[in-house]
This record gives C-alpha cells, structure tokens and sequence, in this order.
C-alpha cells in the first residue's frame, strides 16, 4: 500500500464475498472500478477472468501493479476518470466500490485523500455516474456488483439502474462500526437526519444488477 491509498475494508471483504457467490468462470471479461490497491482485481484474476482494472489515482495505479507483480496476476491497469479509459468496450461483469460517504458541502470536490470516499451532501457524486453510464458497457448477460453504504440511497440506486433497463437487488446486507471517517461527521450526519441518536453502525449493501439477454 502506497500513502494516500484507500486501504481493503469492510466494503471490500463485502464485494469480495459477492463475487465469489458469482463465482466468474475463467476468461470472463472483468472491470474493477476504483480498484484502489487492487484487491478486488486481483481476486477476480485469481479465477482466471481477463481483468481490466481503473483508478483517477496515480498512486492507486502503480498499487495495483506492484500488487499485480508481487502476485503474479495479469491485470490491465489503467488510469482515468470512472469509464474513460474503457470507453467503447464491454464487460461481463463490472465491480464498483465508489466513494458513497455524504459530506458537508465545502463548495469544492473532495480533495486530497478524501477523494477516496467522500461523495457529495448525498453520497451520490459518482454512484449516480456509475448508474447512468455501467449499463451501456454490459455485455447482454452481464453483470453489475456494486458496494455503498445505507446513508447514500441504495434505493436510489435500484431505481437508476431498473430504469436503464437492468435486474437489480440488494444481495448482501452487513452492518459495521463507525470507522474515522463518520465518526468525524457523526454530529453533522445526526443533523441531518441521516444517523438516528442511538445508531453507532452503519449499514453496507451490495446491489448485485443483471442486464437481459
């Protein structure tokens, strides 16, 4: 792990199950957005799928190729914005552990290593993004796994990606402890209704959609 890269968590080890409910056969095409270190990447490569991985940041690239090196996996890194690098291609399944942490609004975008999971007063800056534009890069068959906290509307996001067409539930449900993050906004987050005064964990979800044959 390079400084500043969003270290595997909770919502990683929660997306790593999913996957391995899917249980991907080899040479399906995988896409792995915001890998951070790679772990996700890596797993998938780990079952023989053909492994495209994405990140804006630099030092999230060359993680995820040391990481791809140290365990000799071949994983495609690129580095750009969400889609950008892959524009134009098409996948049988798509991973996606986006920033989804709601933040007071600065009047800027996140800066700094908060990029990694800071996402707007709504938690939605790139989970809206992600559902506008993954449908389009499915292969008929193919598959969505996404990871976002409660307090970013999961059923927000199951409307999205119903209305462009595809089969969406949540298919794993996990509630965790506050990590630093929210318990530097657990005041903020109160305040605004999206933390109850008795809450002291936050609920993770994967939504898990399908695009028809």
């Amino acid at each position: 792990m390079l400084p500043g890269v969003y270290a595997p968590q909770d919502d990683t080890e929660l997306l790593a199950e999913a996957l391995d409910e899917v249980a991907p056969p080899p040479g399906t095409r995988v896409l792995d957005v915001g890998t951070g270190s790679g772990a996700l990447a890596l797993a998938a490569a780990r079952r023989g799928a053909e492994v495209t991985a994405v990140d804006v940041s630099r030092r999230a690239v060359w993680t995820a190729r040391l990481n791809a090196w140290l365990s000799r996996l071949p994983v495609r890194i690129r580095r750009g914005n969400l889609f950008a690098p892959v524009r134009g291609r098409t996948y049988d399944l798509i991973l996606a552990n986006p920033p989804y942490v709601p933040a007071p609004d600065t009047g800027r975008g996140p800066r700094g290593r908060a990029v990694a999971w800071d996402a707007g007063r709504d938690g939605r800056l790139l989970l809206d993004r992600i559902c506008r534009d993954a449908p389009a890069l499915l292969s008929p068959g193919g598959m969505l796994l996404i990871v976002q906290s409660a307090l970013s509307g999961p059923d927000r996001t199951l409307e999205l990606l119903r209305d462009a067409g595809l089969k969406a539930a949540v298919v794993r449900r996990r509630w965790v402890a506050f990590g630093p993050v929210l318990r530097s906004r657990e005041d903020w987050l109160r305040r605004r209704g999206l933390l109850a005064p008795a809450d002291d964990r936050e609920e993770l979800v994967v939504i898990r959609a399908e695009r028809p044959l």
